[in-house]
């Protein structure tokens, strides 16, 4: 029994001796590397990467992969699983005209975006006109609250502010795309500063009338939807094809690229796919010009 017990309470000594010791100091520093690792506070590559850190990556990853250059990628795939090079050439000229087609969102985006602050502009310049102030202080004051001026922000009040052209300024600044209301704007001040006529009443009826084109395009926008909708839908149905074809148990694949006939059929639909595009987006874009 005594030699039993003898290794058993070097055991227990022991264990006294681990725990005690995990309660101090090794137990605290162990929890402190622990928080440093967990939450990305340690010293760099000290431990994986954080959820953020990975977040932050992928982010920046895709803020530099532009949504053309996915084109390039899916004839990259497509190439190697159908060992033929046509969809490289093709994926590397959807490259430009996706290009094309984001640059010209951005560019309609950016245009709204002027058109709403044109509009701020006149309802704030109405505002501290009504308020009391003179013209000139008047756009000083809303020119803060609003970016209806953009880059012409500091000739336009530089006019103001020390007597100048500001009719002339405005009509400068009215040249960018969606800031075509500055025009107004400049006929109203003018008309105020030359015939003494109410500048607060003219530029009521000026945001008024820019809010219903402003209404009149999204409306029309909505009407159009669905033929964009449409559009988009009668484009993908050759790859609904192609995808039926594949789980019937057939290889359209390979004879679209791979024999005369099927490169023949494929480059004729590439060009009527693309003349029924060009022809829908050219009948939307007259339809919103006409507007």
């Amino acid at each position: 029994m005594t030699g039993t017990a003898g290794p058993a309470t070097g055991v227990a000594l022991a264990c006294l001796g681990a725990a005690a010791w995990l309660a101090g100091s090794g137990w605290h520093s162990g929890v402190r590397r622990a928080r440093l690792v967990l939450t990305g506070c340690g010293a760099p590559g000290a431990g994986p990467p954080t959820a953020h850190r990975v977040t932050d990556e992928l982010r920046r990853v895709r803020g530099r992969l532009r949504a053309e250059w996915w084109s390039l990628a899916a004839g990259l795939a497509l190439a190697a699983l159908a060992a033929s090079v046509l969809p490289v050439v093709a994926g590397a000229a959807g490259v430009p005209l996706l290009r094309r087609a984001r640059l010209a969102g951005r560019a309609r985006r950016a245009r709204e975006r002027r058109q709403d602050a044109v509009i701020d502009l006149c309802g704030a310049l109405a505002g501290e006109v009504r308020a009391g102030r003179q013209p000139g202080e008047a756009l000083l004051c809303a020119a803060h609250d609003s970016g209806g001026l953009g880059d012409a922000r500091a000739a336009v009040l530089a006019a103001a502010r020390f007597g100048g052209d500001v009719p002339g300024a405005l009509a400068a600044a009215a040249r960018r795309p969606g800031a075509e209301g500055l025009r107004g704007l400049a006929a109203c001040w003018r008309v105020a500063v030359d015939q003494g006529a109410g500048l607060a009443a003219g530029l009521d009826r000026l945001e008024g009338a820019l809010r219903a084109e402003r209404d009149q395009r999204s409306d029309l926008r909505a009407q159009l939807a669905g033929a964009r909708a449409t559009a988009v839908m009668l484009a993908g149905l050759p790859v609904l094809g192609l995808l039926l074809g594949v789980a019937l148990g057939s290889d359209p694949l390979h004879v679209l690229l791979h024999t005369g006939a099927g490169v023949g059929c494929l480059l004729a639909g590439g060009v009527l796919e693309a003349l029924g595009m060009w022809w829908v987006t050219r009948i939307v874009r007259g339809a919103e010009a006409a507007s």
